[in-house]
């Protein structure tokens, strides 16, 4: 996120605000922010759209609120909200793991105002080094923090929520008009027909003899579900649900069913109902959206607008049902969905610009077409690759979609489109990618998202660190106080043999932000290749205490530790990666190895089988488990 602080005349500055859905991830580059701004580009060459990206994952309307006001001091022309997803599991929300839930949105707002001084800082950081922050997170750690957070429909928190939403919303326009910017505000989408709900509860009251009868027509409904009798199966479900009608999973079962025989009003409306009744509450109810569309239509306000995504991603879904023809899992929008929501903004955004650009419009073509819009972001075979791998492996391979219903189906599929993508990506495909960045870069020279990506391509499939080190130098001297920048830099003067250049990129990058455990496990790497081991194990200890699934940072520290002949330290660091990555194959090996140097074979073969077991295609796996098998005969 990058703009000069002082606005030309010339400029028309755009503040998209949300959460990790209006940020673009699972891949930021493609969000419909992105989008927006190369379609304002092409539709007004001569004005300089400005559309700034200020959404992150995790947070909620209490959060944004503050970010809407640090925006207002840099002229906005206008604020683009998309938000709405996290107000139940964000900071401050009933199931959230940030910080203890409030009914006092005074209380709130003064503890934000209080942690934004220079001393509730320095409060924040001595009560966090005294270990006294209880069981909340400093730093985030995915969707899986939050699985005992769970809070049903008729939680009576949920009515402090909307009523904090609806407020936050308010007093967000509120900051916006204040600044003089018009105020575009949105419903929020979500994954009905695809993405399962997370958690199901029956209710606390209910008799141990009603869950038996429940769980065993339950179980009739799957049998019959199985075996493609649908009919039956709804009946057999819709009986449970006389006894039950709350648990998430039986409505989205019936909402299957009806699917597969096509009828849809029914399907739609048990989705719903699973979405409503999910208590891990990562999705925007109806009531969410019901508070965006009644301040929509509530504030007169001149330059407020508001648009009804729902609406409009229900009309572009077969049978009104949106599913992943839109969405990559829960609510994150795929190029498609991204696409039409920016499409659907810049329409109502031309009915409201300023007088002074209207005479700069191109009227043959309103919004770029979704392939001119892939051309100018170079959304290419190998970035969804590349996004599909980190939707799988990010979000679809760990709790809670480990815990949704048809997962192993889901990945199944989603790991068949990612190997018939790989399969297309030969090296001649390779080049004409290449081409395809080189062409977007001509067409924007300062976008360093393009530079990231075309560096991060020349670099590792293309095998060119050489030319990646020119992008990634653009981007270290573009973003100097952006850590990723100096961090990618790092990472191909390794790559180029240059350890002492790295560790300088990397520690700069540190600097900016000292909990990136991804550049201490890179900075540990290349002060064990300096031979600086003291160093090495620090940084890779500051690594898994900042990502603790990093797996090579474990291995690295007991390689180090056995070559000292602490062994007992090696096996310990084996073990604690084991705690976080108990599927690590390589980690069980090595366990297995380091058990066998201290004679505890039959532990050594037990840790070796199992790593047998995780990747039976292992050669040196199956070698080292014989040779350990002979040795205890």
């Amino acid at each position: 996120m990058t703009f000069a602080q002082d606005k030309s005349d010339n400029t028309y500055r755009i503040f998209v605000l949300g959460a990790s859905a209006a940020q673009g991830v699972p891949n930021a580059a493609f969000s419909f922010g992105r989008m927006l701004k190369v379609g304002l580009r092409e539709a007004h060459p001569e004005v300089d759209f400005d559309v700034v990206v200020v959404a992150m994952a995790a947070i909620n309307s209490h959060v944004v609120l503050e970010i809407a006001k640090d925006c207002a001091q840099y002229n906005p022309d206008m604020f683009v909200v998309y938000l709405g997803n996290n107000e139940v599991v964000g900071p401050y929300g009933a199931g959230t793991v940030f910080s203890s839930f409030l009914r006092n949105l005074s209380l709130i707002r003064a503890g934000i105002a209080f942690k934004g001084t220079r001393l509730g800082q320095l409060a924040t950081n001595l009560v966090q080094s005294m270990g006294s922050n209880g069981d909340r997170p400093q730093v985030w750690r995915g969707m899986e923090m939050f699985l005992d957070r769970q809070v049903s429909i008729d939680d009576a928190r949920l009515k402090t929520v909307y009523s904090h939403f609806q407020r936050n919303l308010q007093d967000i326009i509120r900051v916006g008009h204040k600044a003089g910017a018009k105020v575009i505000l949105s419903t929020v989408g979500s994954n009905l027909k695809d993405s399962p709900p997370f958690a199901s509860g029956h209710p606390g009251n209910l008799p141990s003899g009603d869950i038996e009868t429940w769980e065993a027509t339950y179980r009739e409904g799957i049998n019959h579900e199985k075996a493609g009798d649908y009919r039956e199966a709804v009946e057999s479900y819709t009986a449970a649900a006389e006894i039950d009608n709350g648990y998430a999973d039986l409505q989205y079962r019936l909402g299957k069913c009806y699917y597969a025989m096509a009828e849809y009003d029914n399907a739609r409306d048990r989705y719903v109902q699973a979405r409503e009744m999910d208590t891990l509450r990562f999705r925007a109810d109806s009531r969410i959206n019901q508070i965006i569309r009644e301040v929509g239509t509530q504030d007169r306000a001149p330059g407020f607008h508001w648009i009804d995504a729902v609406k409009m991603f229900e009309q572009n879904s077969p049978h009104g049902i949106p599913g992943t023809e839109l969405f990559h899992e829960h609510v994150h929008l795929n190029f498609h969905g991204n696409y039409l929501l920016a499409k659907m903004l810049f329409e109502q955004i031309e009915k409201v610009l300023p007088d002074r650009l209207v005479h700069a419009k191109r009227t043959e073509h309103p919004f770029l077409t979704e392939t001119e819009c892939a051309e100018h972001l170079a959304w290419t075979d190998w970035d969804q690759h590349k996004v599909f791998d980190e939707v799988v492996n990010r979000y679809l391979k760990k709790a809670p979609f480990t815990n949704q219903l048809y997962h192993d189906k889901r990945i199944k599929e989603m790991e068949q489109e990612m190997t018939d993508l790989k399969v297309s990506l030969t090296p001649e495909s390779l080049k004409q990618v290449a081409a395809q960045y080189r062409q977007a870069i001509e067409q924007d020279s300062s976008d360093w998202m393009l530079r990231e990506r075309y560096g991060m391509l020349l670099l590792n499939d293309l095998k060119d660190p050489a030319s990646a080190l020119e992008q990634y130098r653009f981007l270290a001297t573009s973003l100097p106080h952006s850590y990723l920048g100096h961090y990618n830099l790092g990472t191909v003067l390794s790559k180029l043999g240059d350890f002492k250049g790295a560790v300088v990129q990397y520690d700069k990058a540190l600097r900016i932000k000292p909990t990136y455990g991804n550049a201490h496990y890179k900075l540990g790497l290349a002060n064990q290749k300096l031979n600086k081991m003291d160093d090495a194990i620090e940084h890779y200890s500051e690594a898994v205490r900042w990502k603790p699934d990093l797996v090579p940072a474990y291995n690295n520290l007991a390689e180090i530790h056995m070559r000292r002949q602490a062994v007992g330290k090696a096996i310990a660091a084996c073990r604690n990666g084991l705690l976080y990555s108990p599927d690590s194959a390589i980690l069980h090996c090595n366990l297995g190895v380091l058990l066998g140097k201290q004679n505890r074979r039959d532990e050594a073969i037990k840790e070796i089988q199992q790593a047998a077991r995780l990747d039976p295609n292992s050669a040196k796996i199956q070698s080292i488990l014989k040779t350990l098998s002979r040795r205890s005969r």
